[in-house]
């Protein structure tokens, strides 16, 4: 298993009229958990794409429980519990100062080539995940 943290500050632009956070940004705060997890154990996004791998999104749920507001400063949970094989999956909490829980939820990916076709994971990230999921 693999976790990281990482916090955002609430922007005004990412509010409603109703002074709470518009329900997508919780999808650009799971992106910001997940590219930074990545990030952190070795393997940023612009290596993956440069190798010629892409890793979209296919499957991508948020439970809103409570609402963040404005100047809120969030953390984001990433966890990936489970090897990488074809597909990925990412889970998610959001959590404000106080450590409430304000969203959970996870995203699937699969890796691919540019041409669209579903590839294994590449060898180095393989190799970069290992340690953290011993058979």
């Amino acid at each position: 298993m693999i976790e990281h943290k990482t916090q955002v500050r609430v922007r005004f632009a990412e509010t409603d009229q109703m002074g709470v956070v518009y329900h997508s940004n919780y999808f650009v705060w799971f992106e910001i958990g997940r590219t930074s997890l990545l990030r952190e154990a070795g393997l940023p996004y612009t290596k993956l794409e440069e190798s010629g791998i892409l890793l979209p999104v296919v499957t991508a749920q948020c439970d809103f429980l409570k609402s963040a507001k404005y100047d809120d400063v969030l953390t984001i949970h990433t966890r990936m519990e489970e090897k990488p094989r074809a597909r990925i999956r990412l889970d998610y909490r959001v959590t404000n100062e106080k450590d409430e829980e304000l969203a959970t939820g996870f995203t699937i990916h699969s890796f691919i080539r540019r041409d669209g076709k579903p590839v294994r994971p590449p060898e180095n990230f393989r190799n970069i995940m290992a340690p953290h999921f011993p058979d």
